[in-house]
């Protein structure tokens, strides 16, 4: 077979089927074959008062790295300790607080346990994830899960894949089955992803962003339009909120209702903003989440909602560029 046939399209597709077949078998057997180890491992998670170690070496390092910050982000402090740096002097961040786990498919890897044997002495307690349960790691630990499958998805059956797939899916498995046990929502989440898309949707508030005080076009229902376009003007949000003197907002002039009127009169110069404004502006709450806001705004078609307290006086106003400079949308 020359090195164009290997690379045919039919050839690609037939290995990629192959490898997730594979791949599949093995998270089925691994769902068929748990049992109440896993629950104990859970428990141990969950009544872990120090960090959850995760440690391993080579393609088991980099599973227990992913497996670490799956835990970290999910409501289970943990970090990653590299089976090799453990024994040169990483063992020093280990208390007796700690819960560890190992991760080594044979179950014989020597620096991981070396690793066990000093966290055996210090009275923490191990999970052993490893593919062989008559191996050393395995009967070293409290708690062993057995992630072994029957053919890697290699064809050599050689290199990890099946076996890291099956890991890494067992450490999403025992993260979120602690999330759950623990009822981390989503703001939880989010104060743990401040920085990304999910933080700021879940915390920046309507009052972190709205505009007021000074910043808030207010004009009242005499107003010449006139002198509300130059409040508009001022303010550029293009539109003008209008009050009465509770200062409750009763009405909203817009950049629309301007040509509306203009179209239906001719001649505005002598009007009041009450002869062309939309009655009953649409409100969302200083505390309501940024994206809430967003979500009328965008069912609403509208461009700008005003913000109120809870006794319905004006207290600031939102554009949609707004929450765009937020990156809520």
């Amino acid at each position: 077979m020359t090195l164009s046939d290997s690379l045919s399209a039919t050839n690609a597709l037939a290995s990629a089927r192959r490898t997730l077949s594979t791949e599949i078998a093995a998270l089925e057997s691994l769902s068929n074959r748990l049992d109440s180890t896993f629950h104990q491992a859970v428990k141990l998670v969950l009544a872990c008062s120090g960090r959850v170690v995760v440690t391993g070496i080579g393609k088991s390092g980099h599973i227990g790295r992913k497996m670490a910050a799956t835990l970290a982000s999910t409501g289970s402090p943990a970090f990653f300790m590299h089976g090799v740096e453990a024994i040169h002097g990483d063992l020093g961040m280990l208390t007796p607080q700690d819960v560890v786990i190992a991760i080594s498919y044979s179950g014989t890897a020597e620096e991981l346990i070396t690793v066990l044997s000093v966290c055996k002495r210090m009275g923490i307690p191990i999970i052993a994830i490893t593919g062989n349960p008559q191996s050393e790691l395995a009967g070293s630990a409290q708690v062993h899960l057995n992630v072994h499958v029957e053919q890697e998805a290699c064809p050599l059956n050689l290199a990890p894949t099946a076996s890291t797939t099956a890991t890494m899916a067992l450490g999403d498995a025992l993260a979120v089955a602690c999330l759950e046990a623990r009822g981390f929502g989503a703001e939880d989440f989010a104060r743990s992803h401040p920085g990304g898309a999910l933080g700021r949707r879940l915390l920046t508030h309507v009052r972190d962003i709205m505009r007021h005080g000074q910043a808030l076009p207010i004009v009242q229902g005499t107003t010449p339009i006139p002198e509300a376009l130059e409040e508009m003007s001022r303010k550029g949000m293009g539109m003008t909120i209008v009050v009465n003197n509770k200062e409750e907002p009763i009405g909203i002039f817009t950049d629309g209702d301007l040509r509306r009127l203009i179209s239906k009169v001719g001649d505005i110069r002598h009007l009041s903003v009450s002869d062309g404004m939309s009655l009953g502006p649409r409100s969302v709450s200083a505390d309501a989440l940024a994206v809430e806001a967003a979500s009328i705004m965008e069912s609403n078609k509208l461009s700008q909602v005003v913000v109120v307290n809870k006794q319905g006086k004006l207290i600031g106003a939102l554009h949609m560029h707004d929450l765009m400079a937020a990156k809520v949308i």
